[in-house]
């Protein structure tokens, strides 16, 4: 998929992503939940699916005609950037044929000892017409992302690098306006989007598209936002 195509086809949309981790309920080695969330996501509307793993990945590009966001998440000895974080990933991605592959692009280390911008230089040099999405902790990271030939800059890893954000904490609003007003790469907004309302403003703000994860397809975090009101409930 070319990137106009791309960018067309989810400009003011709502991407879903449905992964689940080892240890999860949802989980499964062998997969067969994720693209069953993909489907139930393409039904009411969503313009793309993000999503991570080979075994999901290609079953749900089978299962729904929509444009896929892939990645893997890897850990290495001695690395920290977990999100596509070397070569190895790119390529089983790539031979997939996902229409984008996302990729860590912050200061968190990867194999090789190479920094965000000189891996995704590399991606670019060795499949130059793939499409990258760069998951960015801050404004320095989408900023170095795009000098290095980024296609697109995503707010996912925004709290994770400092760990001073929660999965209950509202979404970085003024991070993606900010982006969105100084960096003429298409913006994907991510990152704990709680609600449709929260999904608006991230568009009102300049966001391109808005990927929504947990607040549609982690039922288990699900109810507990659900059992955390309650219970405040009981207490006052």
């Amino acid at each position: 998929m070319k990137k106009e195509e791309f960018i067309n086809h989810v400009r003011g949309s709502l991407i879903v992503s449905c992964q689940a981790l080892p240890g999860e309920p949802l989980y499964r080695p062998e997969g067969g939940i994720m693209p069953l969330m993909a489907k139930a996501a393409y039904e009411a509307g969503a313009a793309a699916i993000r999503t991570s793993r080979v075994v999901d990945v290609k079953d749900i590009i089978e299962t729904v005609p929509l444009p896929v966001i892939g990645l893997i998440k890897e850990h290495y000895e001695g690395c920290t950037a977990f999100i596509t974080p070397s070569m190895a990933e790119v390529d089983a991605l790539a031979e997939l044929g996902c229409s984008v592959i996302a990729v860590d692009a912050t200061p968190l280390t990867r194999p090789g000892g190479l920094s965000a911008g000189e891996f995704i230089r590399s991606i670019k040099a060795k499949y130059p017409e793939q499409l990258l999405m760069a998951d960015c902790s801050s404004f320095e990271d989408a900023e170095a992302a795009v000098e290095a030939g980024a296609d697109f800059v995503g707010t996912t890893m925004d709290g994770y690098v400092l760990g001073d954000k929660t999965s209950a904490d509202p979404p970085d609003f003024e991070l993606v306006e900010r982006i969105a007003k100084h960096i003429d790469v298409p913006l994907i907004a991510e990152g704990r989007i709680h609600s449709p309302e929260d999904a608006v403003k991230m568009l009102r703000l300049g966001a391109t598209a808005v990927v929504v994860g947990g607040a549609i397809t982690r039922p288990k975090e699900i109810t507990a936002s659900f059992v955390r009101e309650i219970s405040r409930f009981h207490a006052e």
